[in-house]
């Protein structure tokens, strides 16, 4: 699962990018949910992936936020964090949304700016539920200071950039000094969703169409890291759903390209072992002998 750019993110809410914000002091901009609710009617929906930036957003509306185990129901009024660790899906559950969303590279806020460190902080956590229920009182205070950061950033003050991290930072303490919405926990659906999710990544990965392509997920550290789950939990999740654990089935599909790239290319076996996640072709090949009883030049003649 590759990260969403800053860039994508524009391209997927179809809007033009601003030039203004160099690559020096990061990249912050600021929306209207309800404004660009209306403008993307035919995809609403944020797809399920990794961003590549942090996004903190005030949600005034009935909605899901979906993680790779757990279920966040929005009622009415919420303020999430989202953090590049952690893919997420946000599902609208009605016509009615507002509300405002900004959205900011690592670059822009830094410790040495606000004296933040983004990634210690418990709502930008993987063991947290960075999503946080709101009154109607602290949704308006929220509302306010987006408002400011819409303000601000159409404002032509040289400095406008230090006060937009500094409402920044103020969301941020907001969000910490609340308590987090309980996850909606369902065995059936969370454990479905987990093994759709954990297949869906591995097959991402494949086909294998160039010596220069190698597969990031190997092994089942990699893909609980991915879905920021223990990995002992997608091991028992997986098992229970397919009969298999996470290395049967990732080695299963290991196997299964290899066989196709040493019978279809004319690659060496170094490229394919590189292309497969093997930094060693030794390792390749003990490896495909363990599953095939036979040596990869040996299954190629």
């Amino acid at each position: 699962m590759k990260s969403i750019s800053i860039e994508e993110f524009y391209t997927q809410i179809k809007t033009d990018i601003p030039t203004e914000i160099t690559k020096e002091i990061g990249h912050f901009n600021v929306f209207n949910i309800k404004e660009l609710f209306e403008k993307n009617k035919d995809k609403p929906v944020m797809p399920y992936d990794r961003r590549a930036y942090y996004k903190i957003s005030l949600i005034r509306g009935k909605n899901h936020v979906e993680y790779a185990d757990k279920i966040i129901e929005i009622k009415k009024n919420a303020l999430l964090f989202a953090t590049p660790k952690i893919p997420y899906n946000y599902v609208p559950q009605d016509k009615k949304q507002s509300g405002h969303f900004c959205v900011f590279t690592s670059e822009f806020i830094t410790k040495n700016k606000i004296g933040i460190d983004l990634d210690e902080l418990p709502i930008f956590k993987s063991d947290g539920y960075p999503v946080f229920e709101l009154t109607d009182d602290e949704a308006g205070e929220i509302d306010l200071i987006f408002s400011k950061m819409h303000k601000e950033i159409s404002a032509q003050y040289i400095y406008k950039y230090d006060l937009i991290r500094n409402l920044t930072a103020e969301l941020i303490h907001f969000g910490q000094k609340l308590q987090p919405i309980s996850a909606i926990y369902s065995k059936n659906n969370s454990s479905a969703r987990v093994s759709a999710l954990f297949l869906e990544l591995l097959e991402r990965q494949f086909p294998i169409e160039s010596i220069h392509q190698k597969i990031e997920l190997k092994t089942a550290k990699d893909f609980a890291s991915r879905l920021s789950i223990h990995v002992n939990h997608l091991n028992k999740v997986l098992k229970e759903n397919t009969g298999k654990t996470t290395t049967n089935l990732i080695t299963i599909r290991i196997i299964t390209e290899a066989k196709i790239l040493l019978k279809q290319t004319d690659w060496n076996i170094s490229e394919i072992a590189f292309s497969l996640g093997f930094e060693e072709i030794a390792h390749f090949s003990n490896f495909f002998k363990k599953q095939t009883a036979l040596a990869p030049l040996s299954f190629r003649n």
